[in-house]
């Protein structure tokens, strides 16, 4: 062998560095088991904070260096950010309420839910539509675009600087998250802009048991406002006025009490109060207003809101709440809110009044979940907060000194401390609400003017709420909003059980994979094979730690899958020298000739997994793109260590007069599929028939049953509920209707013991509001209970996945419309695109237009094959067969597994073609396609051991993926001698008439 010196060089420096890298995860478990040793926490702590594994690296790095897990074996959360395109456009126009402009942004907004076009091209598309004649410059020469669009701007010029500035915008969010995430602890984080996507950033953060609590923090825009207010006094007859308007249909009369009402609640007022501490208190009538607020409603209520229907649910504060004006139970803010945003409201009530809610529901009262309602006086001309967050330099969290009470401290710049300062003298005696996105989180009293530009924030705050919201206010403002659109919480219990049997179906496939080598091929031979997969196996896991891959189920049933790939570069070698020794050739040129005929099959087979790999990983997302790391990895690995390895181990012990009698063979393999003489050429009109049988009864499927189509295809929420007892899943959906209104319902059960129950709804999955996953699962929580499906006495403990006694969400994914559509789109794309991708690489190969048709074909078929089998067998077979990520992942393996035996066949036929240069096709075919029997079957059958182990132990969440991979498998063989070889054997014989094809043509008639 030809260059041994770089493939010893190149093993010994692959072994080192994985050796190092793979010793990272034996060193922090030793670390840990050492630190369990220790009682005292603070000592344990202080053992990790001395630790210094190889004299340079801390335990902290040990922890980032060493393989990570995916969520579905460590627990945690994955999310898609997407950040509102739209929003940095209206800012960077500085709110035009043009309206071509306004009519143009909603007409792209629409568009842009269905179109895979960017918001930026519908835009300028729609407004030369309602605006012609008109130039973007018009709109867009603000001062936040000044210096890039003046007035003479061309539009070229303009779209290119809103590209620029929505890229900006996009890069800032992203280095925003980074930060946030950075600080809130997550350990092994992966985050990144996702290409082709424009405008989301997946974050993916492993061990996270707080899904609300990290909603919040990333989608907080960290948009800090400073605002004056008014004293309630001055804003309740306002708000009387406005109820007795609301109660005579909306009908607004002149009210001058109103007015005189307001002058001498501001005189009273001016009156200087005694001095409270910041934070606010409530009294006794406060406490008896807040119960009232959250009295259940009755008939007595329901006639109350006809008489009063705003102060029905809005109780009014008492005089000295300074700037709280009214106090809501939760359930009656969305009803406040219709009324106090009317058009009658905006006759009504002041023009500069800005009414908000408080952050958290009000401290001090004896009922829960009451809301105070804040009245904000607007003091600027463009309707801004006198003072904004971009003043902060610094916050963090500690605890106030008068109540000992957690809250968050801040620092301004120079101009903010002189405007600050400006603002506390001017407003003496009043409140100032400190407000972050849209929502106020305190609002003390102003006792004197406060220099040095410094401020506090409190409220009723857990330590956890002031390290979040200092660690948003100083990660910094996000330019424009975020939202969740896509994501999966996975239980950490869950995430345990995954790992147990990812080990158990790799474990099992490895073993049988190593028993089937050996009698198949010989002690020693089918050693080698296995001494090859175990390099294989650690050189993988080595290079996968190398760039900090986290480890997920799909990547490991990717690394068992390559392991069976990689077997069938040994078969291909083995079967290729065992040709060589019935032809009477020594053992040393036998071994030499058969790693040189299979080296071009196997190169080839691999290459096509790789080009499938590449594109899995180019449109596939989390757990997908998890599998394609691990498969590319893996096929490079098995090539190195099958083809260059092994036949260095042989050729050295050979040299050394050792192994000279290895035939490859034993009992039980000696006279297995050899001598063949089927004749598979003759069966191609049967064949075709029934194949075309096949795909009418799939295309009746598709348009009679159709799909299972998963969230991702459709939008919605997955919710996987752990109950205690079996309960059938169409109770389940009845259960739910009526408590998701106009929103679909559905339930599966996962498994056959019926207690762990899969709910899907799409119930407001458009809507932006952060709290609307609370919402949601309140609302679930809610309904099973009502039925007794669910046993937890709070939502809280149902939303823990550890605490499973009473019934729990274990695991959580949603995907938001926008993403559905990229995901469906992608989808498509991904598949037709390997389809093309092989069927050039095929053509660039043999450079034969018949092998590239008869393949594309093939695959094709096999494709339709999978998906007839899916519409015809979901809701038939208990397990899911659900169409989601994970099984476009399925159909694009299959097609790159289909077409490893599909190039090993055309392989030898295109050997064959040369060497016997006066045959006719038709003969060379069929013994082709008998020569590579015994390595079609071998292969295939190994391939099916690991599947099979992957479908039975792998777990639910693989299952289907398993299921897809086996019925490829099965007949992508199949499709590989019945299908692929006729129609390239047709076309070359139509291309070739006259010549070598004239006696086939007669033989096929």
């Amino acid at each position: 062998m030809q260059n041994k010196g770089i493939v010893i060089v190149l093993a010994v420096l692959m072994t080192l560095a994985s050796i190092f890298y793979l010793s990272f995860s034996v060193a922090t478990n030793y670390y840990d088991s050492e630190a369990a040793k220790i009682k005292d926490p603070i000592a344990q702590q202080d053992y990790k904070d001395s630790v210094k594994y190889l004299g340079i690296y801390s335990y902290q790095r040990c922890l980032e260096t060493q393989i990570g897990l995916g969520l579905d074996l460590k627990g945690g959360m994955n999310v898609i950010l997407e950040i509102s395109v739209p929003d940095v456009v209206e800012t960077l126009a500085d709110h035009k309420t043009d309206a071509a402009f306004v009519k143009s942004m909603e007409q792209a907004k629409k568009e842009e839910e269905t179109s895979q076009s960017d918001f930026i091209s519908l835009f300028i598309k729609y407004y030369r539509q309602n605006a012609p004649g008109h130039r973007l410059a018009e709109i867009f020469a603000t001062q936040q675009l000044k210096g890039q669009v003046s007035t003479q701007s061309s539009d070229k010029e303009v779209e290119k600087a809103l590209r620029s500035q929505v890229q900006s915008a996009i890069d800032n969010s992203y280095n925003v998250v980074r930060n946030r995430i950075d600080k809130f602890g997550v350990v092994q984080p992966n985050i990144q802009k996702l290409e082709g996507q424009e405008g989301r950033i997946m974050v993916e953060m492993p061990g996270v048991r707080e899904p609300e609590r990290v909603r919040k923090l990333l989608q907080g825009s960290a948009n800090l406002e400073f605002w004056e207010t008014y004293n309630s006094e001055e804003i309740t007859p306002y708000l009387r006025q406005l109820d007795q308007t609301m109660a005579n249909g909306g009908e607004v009369k002149k009210d001058t009490a109103a007015t005189e009402k307001k002058d001498d609640a501001a005189e009273k007022a001016e009156v200087a109060e005694k001095t409270s501490p910041a934070k606010l208190k409530v009294n006794a009538n406060k406490n008896s207003a807040a119960k009232a607020a959250a009295s259940s409603e009755s008939a007595q209520m329901a006639q109350a809101k006809k008489t009063n229907p705003l102060l029905a649910v809005l109780q009014l504060a008492p005089q000295g709440s300074l700037s709280v004006v009214g106090y809501a139970n939760v359930r009656d803010t969305a009803a406040v809110n219709k009324i106090i945003y009317s058009a009658a409201a905006k006759q009504v009530l002041p023009s500069d009044l800005k009414l908000l809610w408080g952050a958290k529901p009000a401290d001090g009262l004896s009922v829960k979940n009451v809301y105070e309602l804040y009245a904000l006086k607007v003091t600027q001309s463009n309707g801004h907060a006198p003072l904004e967050g971009d003043v902060i330099t610094d916050a963090k969290d500690e605890f106030d000194q008068m109540s000992n009470r957690p809250s968050v401290s801040m620092s301004m710049n120079s101009d903010g401390a002189r405007r600050w300062a400006e603002m506390t003298k001017a407003n003496i005696n009043k409140a100032i609400a400190i407000v972050l996105d849209g929502a106020v989180y305190s609002a003390p009293r102003v006792n004197g003017e406060i220099s040095g530009g410094n401020s506090q924030i409190t409220g009723n705050f857990t330590i956890e709420d002031t390290k979040d919201l200092a660690n948003t206010l100083k990660s910094g403002r996000m330019p424009a909003p975020a939202r969740i659109v896509q994501e999966d919480v996975v239980g950490p219990t869950l995430g345990a059980q995954s790992i147990q049997q990812g080990l158990i179906s790799f474990a099992v496939a490895f073993i049988l994979l190593m028993l089937y080598m050996v009698l198949m091929y010989d002690f020693i031979p089918g050693m080698m094979a296995n001494f090859a997969l175990l390099v294989n196996l650690f050189f993988t896991l080595g290079i996968l730690t190398s760039f900090q891959a986290a480890l997920t189920m799909p990547g490991i049933a990717g690394i068992v899958l390559t392991l069976g790939m990689a077997v069938d570069a040994n078969v291909l070698i083995y079967e290729r020298t065992k040709e060589e020794l019935r032809k009477g050739k020594a053992l040393r040129e036998a071994i030499k000739a058969g790693y040189g005929n299979a080296f071009s099959a196997i190169f080839d087979s691999n290459l096509t997994s790789i080009i499938t790999g590449v594109i899995l990983f180019v449109f596939g997302t989390g757990p997908v793109r998890g599998f394609a790391t691990t498969l590319i990895i893996g096929i490079c690995c098995s090539f190195f260590t099958a083809v260059y390895l092994t036949r260095l181990v042989y050729e050295n012990r050979l040299a050394k007069d050792k192994w000279l009698k290895q035939n490859f063979t034993t009992r039980l393999s000696r006279n297995f599929l050899q001598n063949n003489h089927v004749g598979f050429m003759n069966m191609y009109k049967k064949t075709f028939t029934v194949v075309g049988i096949l795909i009418a009864v799939f295309v009746v499927s598709f348009f009679v049953r159709g799909l299972s189509k998963s969230i991702d295809f459709t939008g919605g929420r997955n919710y996987v509920v752990k109950l205690e007892k079996a309960v059938e899943p169409e109770d389940v959906s009845r259960a739910l209707q009526t408590s998701f209104p106009n929103s679909s319902v559905s339930a599966l059960a996962l498994g056959t013991d019926h207690k762990t129950i899969r709910i899907s709804t799409n119930y407001k999955i458009e809507s932006n509001s952060p709290t609307i996953d609370d919402e949601v699962e309140e609302i679930l929580f809610k309904a099973l209970s009502k039925e007794g499906m669910v046993t937890q006495k709070s939502v809280e403990a149902f939303k823990n996945p550890d605490v499973r006694a009473g019934g729990s969400i274990i695991s959580s994914a949603k995907v938001g419309p926008s993403v559905a559509k990229d995901i469906t789109y992608g989808a498509i794309i991904s598949v037709i695109f390997a389809l093309i991708a092989i069927f050039l690489y095929i053509l660039l190969r043999f450079r034969n237009l018949a092998f590239s048709l008869g393949a594309s074909v093939a695959l094709a078929i096999d494709t339709v094959v999978v998906l007839g089998f899916y519409s015809l067998l979901w809701n038939v077979v208990p397990f899911s067969l659900e169409i989601d990520q994970t099984f476009i992942g399925a159909i694009l393996t299959v097609i790159g597994y289909s077409i490893n035996d599909k190039v090993v066949v055309f392989d030898r036929i295109r050997e064959n073609l040369g060497l016997y240069k006066k045959r006719d096709f038709f003969t060379i075919f069929n013994n082709s396609l008998n020569e590579t029997l015994a390595r079609t079957v071998n292969t295939s059958l190994t391939t099916l051991i690991v599947l099979l182990c992957i479908f039975i132990l792998g777990g639910d969440s693989i299952r289907s993926f398993a299921f897809a991979m086996i019925l490829g498998v099965i007949f992508g063989t199949l499709s590989s001698i019945f299908v692929a070889a006729p129609i390239a054997y047709m076309t070359l014989s139509r291309r070739d008439k006259g010549q070598r094809g004239d006696k086939a043509i007669e033989e096929m008639a």
